[in-house]
């Protein structure tokens, strides 16, 4: 009978980890999907001349510039 539980739980414990495998690699398909479509978008606005690297790169500098002027005061 306890052998009979244990066989029981590792069946249940063995399944759980195969569904959850299964479910993280169409997450993983999903997120490349998500990260295609960005790169698409982010190349566009570059057509159009909106670079976001560039517009990151300055809301950083203007945020540690910021929290430079607070540990003044």
């Amino acid at each position: 009978m306890v052998e009979a539980n244990k066989d029981e739980q590792i069946g249940i414990h063995k399944g759980s980890l195969s569904t959850l495998a299964k479910e993280r690699q169409e997450l993983q398909r999903l997120l490349s999907i998500v990260e295609q479509l960005m790169q698409m978008h982010i190349q566009e606005l570059k057509k159009l001349g909106i670079d976001l690297e560039k517009a990151a790169h300055e809301i950083a500098k203007k945020k540690s510039s910021s929290e430079k002027m607070e540990d003044k005061f």
